[in-house]
C-alpha cells in the first residue's frame, strides 16, 4: 500500500487510488483492518493532556487558597505555630479531596465522549456501523444527509451537498458527486454517497474532530437565581463582621490577632464551591442517566429537564414501535399485488435503515421475489419537502425511474386518469388512516409514460406501554404534544388509542399566526394535542409558540432538519436513530425507543435539580450560622467562641458531608421546578435563625453548669461543637422538603454524616486536637441539638405549608 499525498489526493480518481491504496469497492477485511490500524493508528487526533502534578498544584491557586496561606504566614509571624501546622495540613487534605472529585467528574465527562462517538456505516464484508475512530485508509464508507465526514475521503458515486463552514468559514453549500473530495468534520446536508478513506486522524488537511459532547462550563439559571442570595449573605457576613471588628477596637483588643479568625469567617462565608458542585452533580448526574440509556451532550441538560413544561414527541419511535410492517396492498389496473412489492423493494436502499425502506425489502423477501436481474443506476434518498423518494432502475436494456412516497405526493407527478379508480383509492386510503395505517404510493416512468402502480398500506402500532407513560408524564405537570408527517386520520387514531385526546391541528395554522400573532399562536400550540403533516420546519415554529407563552419545551427529533427545532428547545431530545447533526443539536440522546427512557429522564433532571438546591439551601444555613453566631456571642461576652484553627477544622470536616450531597436519594417533585428559589432562601434564613438563638442558649446553659467563659480553650472547644453537630444535624432537616423521616439519605450520605459526628465525639471526648471536654458535658451538647433539630424540622414543614396557601 502506498500512502497518497496532497496533490495525489486532489488530482487523481477513485479507481486509480483503489490501485495505491491497495483496496476495492468491496471494502478491507477485518484482518486487513487490524494490520492497517496497528500501522496507520486511529482516526482520531490525541487530546493534550494537561499535566496531574500541574491540576493538583492549581489547588492551592485561587481565593480560598491564598486566604488560607495568607493566615498559615499570619500564624507563624504571631508564633502560633500549631495553628500553621493544622492549617496546612488540612489545606493539602482539602487539595487531595478537590482533584480526587475533580477526576471523578473528568471521566464521567470522559465516559460520556466515548459512548456518543460518531457512527460511520462501513464496508467490512456487510455494511456494519463503527465508531469513526475505528475507520481507516481504505475503507469503504457510506455517508449521507445529516452526518459528519469521518475522515478526508474521495466520492465513488452519489452526490451529496455539504456544509464546510466550521473548516472554511464559507457558509455556501457545495455540491460534491463522483471524483470530488470531502473533508474530515464537513457537514453532509442532503443527498447521499459512496467513499473511499485517504486520510485519517491528524493526517487530515484540516486536523478537526467533531464531538457531540460540549464541555463548555453551562450557563445555569439558577446560577443567576442565586447570585442575588449570595450578595445579601454577603452584606450581613461583611456587616457582622465590621461591627465585631468596631467593638474589638473600643474594647482594645488586639486586632493583629483577630485577623486571621476574621479571614476565616469571611472565606467560609463565600460559596467559591458553587460552580464546581454544580459541575460535579451535573457529570455524576449524567453519569447516573447514562446507566438509564439516557446520554447528555450539554451537562446543563439536567437543569433544563427538570423545569420542562411541555413536551413535543415526535409518533414514530417514541409514541409507536417504528417497526413498519406492510399489511395490505392495492394495486390499479394493469398491475399485480408482485408489481407494488417488487417496485417498492427497488425504490429502497438496505444500507440507509429506513423503516419504510426495510418494510417493503422484508416483504420482497417475504414472498421470495428475486430482483437479481434489476439494476439500480441511481437512487435519491427521501426528502421530506417533497414526502417521496426515486429510483432509476435497468432491465432487460429498458430503464424505469419509480417513485415512492406519500399519497399526495405521487398524485401530483402522477395524476390518476381514471376518476372512478382515484375515487376508490381516495376511499381506501382514508379508510386504512381511520385504522391507524400509513398509506405509501407508488408510480414508474417508462419510456417517457408516467403511470401509477398502486398503494401500500404499513402499520407501525403504538408502544404497550405508551399510555401507561403519557399518563406518568401528566402526573409529573408535563403535557404532550404528538407530532407526525401523517395525515390527520391517521394522527388522530393513533392519538387517541394512546391517551393523548382527539384535538389534532395542521401546523399552517401556526406557520400564520406565528408572524402577526403571536399569542394566538400560542394558544393554538398550547390548546392542540399534537399536529398532523408536520414538515420539519414546522417542528422550530411549533416550539416557538410555546415558548412565546413561556412554556419550558422538550423535543424529540432525529433528522438533519429537525436540528434548528432541536437547537431552539430548551430541552432537544435526539432518539436513538438520530443523525449526528441531530445528536450535535440535542442536549440529551436517547438509546433506547419510547416514552419511558424521558419520563426517566425528567425524574433524574428533578432529582439533580433538589440536589444542587439542597446544596444551597445547606450553604445559606451554614454560613449564616457560623458567622453571626460567633460575632452575636462576641458582642455579648466579649469573647469569641472558636478560634481560626476551629473554623478551618470545621469546613473541612463538614466538606465530606458537603461532597456527598450529589448522591444524595431526593424525592423528585410532582411538577415542572421553577427557577425561583426565594422560599427555600426564606426557610433556610429561617432555620439559621433559629440555630443561632439555640446555639446562644445551649452556650448561656453550658456556662452556667460548667463556667466555660472561664477557660478560653474550653469555650473554642464547645463553639467548635456547636457549629460541627448542629451542622451535621441540620442536614436531615435540610435535605427532604417534608419531615426529615419521609425519605433516607444515601448510603454515602448518611456514612459520611455518622463519619463526621464520630469523629467530633472523640475529638471533644478525648481532646484531640481540641481541648478535652467532660463527656457529660458533650452528650448534653448533642441530646440538645437532637431537640432543636427536630423543633427546626416541624417548623421547616409548618413555614412551607403556610408558602403554598
Amino acid at each position: 500500500m502506498k500512502l497518497l499525498t496532497k496533490e495525489e489526493f486532489k488530482e487523481l480518481s477513485y479507481e486509480r487510488i483503489f490501485e495505491l491504496l491497495e483496496t476495492s469497492e468491496r471494502g478491507l477485511s477485518e484482518t486487513e483492518v487490524k494490520k492497517r490500524q496497528s500501522e496507520l493508528g486511529f482516526n482520531e487526533i490525541p487530546e493534550k493532556k494537561k499535566s496531574l502534578i500541574v491540576l493538583f498544584l492549581k489547588k492551592f491557586w485561587g481565593l480560598t487558597a491564598w486566604m488560607l496561606e495568607f493566615i498559615i504566614i499570619l500564624s507563624i509571624f504571631l508564633k502560633h505555630y500549631l495553628d500553621a501546622y493544622f492549617i496546612g495540613a488540612l489545606l493539602f487534605l482539602n487539595a487531595i479531596l478537590s482533584f480526587y472529585q475533580e477526576s471523578k467528574s473528568s471521566q464521567a465527562v470522559e465516559a460520556l465522549k466515548k459512548q456518543l462517538a460518531i457512527k460511520v456505516r462501513t464496508l467490512r464484508d456487510q455494511w456494519v456501523l463503527i465508531d469513526a475512530r475505528e475507520v481507516t485508509v481504505g475503507d469503504i464508507v457510506r455517508i449521507r444527509a445529516g452526518d459528519f465526514v469521518p475522515a478526508d475521503v474521495k466520492v465513488i458515486d452519489g452526490s451529496i451537498g455539504v456544509d464546510q463552514s466550521a473548516l472554511t468559514g464559507e457558509s455556501q453549500l457545495i455540491q460534491k458527486t463522483t471524483n470530488d473530495i470531502l473533508y474530515s468534520g464537513s457537514i453532509v446536508k442532503n443527498g447521499e454517497c459512496t467513499a473511499v478513506v485517504v486520510f485519517i486522524g491528524n493526517k487530515t488537511y484540516f486536523g478537526k474532530t467533531t464531538e457531540l459532547v460540549e464541555l463548555a462550563k453551562p450557563k445555569l439559571n439558577i446560577e443567576h437565581m442565586i447570585t442575588k442570595v449570595v450578595k445579601f449573605l454577603m452584606v450581613i457576613v461583611v456587616g457582622s463582621l465590621v461591627l465585631t471588628f468596631i467593638v474589638s477596637y473600643v474594647r482594645g483588643e488586639n486586632l493583629f490577632a483577630l485577623l486571621p479568625l476574621m479571614l476565616i469567617l469571611l472565606v467560609s462565608a463565600i460559596p467559591v464551591a458553587l460552580p464546581a458542585m454544580f459541575t460535579v452533580s451535573m457529570a455524576l448526574g449524567s453519569q447516573q442517566l447514562s446507566k438509564k440509556g439516557i446520554l447528555v451532550t450539554r451537562l446543563n441538560a439536567s437543569e433544563d429537564v427538570a423545569s420542562m413544561t411541555t413536551l413535543c414527541a415526535d409518533k414514530t419511535g417514541t409514541i409507536t414501535e417504528n417497526k413498519l410492517t406492510l399489511s395490505k396492498v392495492k394495486p390499479v389496473s394493469g398491475f399485480s399485488e408482485n408489481d407494488i412489492y417488487i417496485y417498492g423493494a427497488l425504490c429502497s436502499l438496505e444500507a440507509n435503515n429506513d423503516p419504510i425502506d426495510l418494510a417493503f425489502i422484508n416483504a420482497a423477501k417475504d414472498k421470495n421475489i428475486d430482483l437479481s436481474s434489476y439494476e439500480k443506476i441511481n437512487f435519491i434518498p427521501f426528502d421530506p419537502k417533497l414526502k417521496r423518494t426515486q429510483s432509476a432502475v435497468k432491465i432487460n436494456n429498458e430503464q424505469i425511474i419509480i417513485t415512492k412516497g406519500a399519497y399526495e405526493s405521487i398524485c401530483n407527478v402522477c395524476p390518476v386518469v381514471d376518476e372512478k379508480t382515484k375515487l376508490e383509492l381516495d376511499n381506501a386510503v382514508n379508510e386504512w388512516a381511520k385504522n391507524g395505517y400509513k398509506t405509501i404510493a407508488i408510480s414508474i416512468e417508462k419510456s417517457g409514460k408516467i403511470e401509477f402502480v398502486g398503494l401500500a398500506a404499513l402499520y407501525d402500532p403504538p408502544r404497550k406501554d405508551s399510555s401507561v407513560f403519557i399518563k406518568e408524564l401528566r402526573k409529573l405537570g408535563v403535557k404532550i404534544k404528538m407530532l407526525t408527517g401523517d395525515a390527520k386520520p391517521i394522527a388522530q387514531e393513533i392519538a387517541s388509542q394512546v391517551g393523548i385526546g382527539g384535538n389534532i391541528a395542521r401546523p399552517e395554522v401556526i406557520r400564520q399566526a406565528i408572524s402577526n400573532n403571536a399569542k394566538k399562536a400560542y394558544e393554538i400550540a398550547n390548546q392542540a394535542n399534537g399536529f398532523c403533516e408536520v414538515l420539519p420546519e414546522d417542528k422550530f415554529y411549533i416550539v416557538k409558540s410555546l415558548q412565546s407563552g413561556n412554556e419550558i419545551v422538550g423535543m424529540t427529533g432525529d433528522g438533519v432538519n429537525d436540528a434548528p427545532a432541536l437547537k431552539q428547545a430548551e430541552v432537544g431530545i435526539a432518539v436513538s436513530n438520530a443523525t449526528d447533526i441531530a445528536k450535535k443539536a440535542a442536549s440529551v440522546v436517547l438509546l433506547q425507543e419510547g416514552l419511558g427512557t424521558i419520563v426517566n429522564l425528567i425524574k433524574m433532571g428533578r432529582i439533580i435539580h433538589h440536589r444542587v438546591l439542597n446544596w444551597i439551601v445547606n450553604k445559606i444555613v451554614k454560613t449564616f450560622q457560623t458567622v453571626v453566631f460567633v460575632c452575636i456571642a462576641y458582642l455579648i461576652t466579649g469573647k469569641f467562641v472558636v478560634s481560626a484553627l476551629d473554623v478551618v477544622l470545621l469546613l473541612f470536616i463538614i466538606d465530606f458531608v458537603t461532597i456527598s450531597f450529589s448522591t444524595d436519594n431526593v424525592r423528585w417533585s410532582k411538577k415542572p421546578e421553577v427557577f425561583n428559589i426565594r422560599p427555600l432562601v426564606n426557610v433556610s434564613v429561617m432555620i439559621g435563625v433559629l440555630t443561632v438563638l439555640e446555639s446562644l442558649f445551649i452556650l448561656y446553659v453550658a456556662d452556667k453548669n460548667y463556667q466555660i467563659f472561664s477557660n478560653s480553650h474550653m469555650l473554642h472547644s464547645f463553639g467548635f461543637g456547636i457549629l460541627l453537630f448542629s451542622n451535621i444535624f441540620n442536614v436531615f432537616v435540610i435535605r427532604e422538603r417534608g419531615h426529615f423521616w419521609e425519605s433516607v439519605p444515601s448510603r454515602v450520605l448518611l456514612v459520611s454524616m455518622l463519619a463526621d459526628f464520630i469523629v467530633g465525639v472523640l475529638m471533644m471526648s478525648f481532646g484531640i486536637i481540641v481541648y478535652r471536654l467532660p463527656f457529660e458535658l458533650v452528650a448534653l451538647l448533642v441530646f440538645y441539638l437532637i431537640l432543636a433539630s427536630l423543633f427546626n424540622d416541624f417548623v421547616k414543614v409548618a413555614l412551607s405549608k403556610l408558602k403554598n396557601h
